[in-house]
């Protein structure tokens, strides 16, 4: 399902400039259905990413090259939804019931806040470098465990089941970092809180 707001300059500005903070409670929006249309989905047909499931988007924009994200949409992933928006329009694609985004910032000496992952602004510390991370939920299942490579952003970026909670390890260079984390409706989609010690 997509939906289209239209909104003034300055809200999107304030909203989805940089790594998104913390919702703000009793926020209203007009919804409208809609199909992916106008300023939106000129800027993803501009950058070959019309036509997109949200999830391939996701994944498709967090791992761009900072260098090439698209300046002139905003993009940030929330608990259910992928929000998309331009200067004058934002458009919210649905994400899968059972699945939840989130995407890992590992930091050794500096970090931002993020509650909600900006895949066209937020960067981190260490852009491409081999990580091993691990992500355990809180019955012992192994979720992911792999040697990786952060993406150009910072990020790495994970699918994980709704409604969990458990562990993420990471580890750079002999340097661990450890945090808990869950997939609730009111969790973050972005973690830049691990640092490597």
């Amino acid at each position: 399902m997509v939906r289209r707001f239209t909104v003034a300059l300055g809200g999107v500005a304030l909203v989805l400039t940089g790594c998104a903070a913390e919702p703000e409670t009793g926020a209203e929006q007009t919804t409208v259905q809609s199909a992916v249309t106008s300023g939106v989905e000129e800027r993803l047909a501009a950058h070959g990413l019309d036509g997109l499931p949200a999830t391939e988007l996701i994944g498709e924009l967090d791992q761009l090259a900072v260098e090439d994200r698209p300046r002139d949409l905003m993009a940030s992933v929330r608990v259910d939804e992928l929000v998309l928006a331009t200067e004058d329009e934002e458009v919210a694609l649905d994400l899968p019931e059972d699945s939840f985004y989130v995407s890992i910032a590992p930091f050794m000496n500096q970090t931002h806040e993020c509650f909600y992952h900006s895949l066209t602004t937020c960067t981190g510390e260490l852009g491409a470098e081999d990580v091993q991370v691990t992500i355990v939920d809180d019955a012992g299942e192994v979720l992911v465990d792999e040697q990786t490579t952060t993406y150009d952003n910072g990020f790495v970026g994970y699918w994980l089941p709704r409604d969990i909670g458990g562990t993420i390890t990471v580890t750079h260079d002999g340097h661990t970092g450890e945090m808990a984390f869950s997939t609730q409706e009111d969790s973050p989609t972005c973690v830049t809180t691990l640092q490597l010690l």
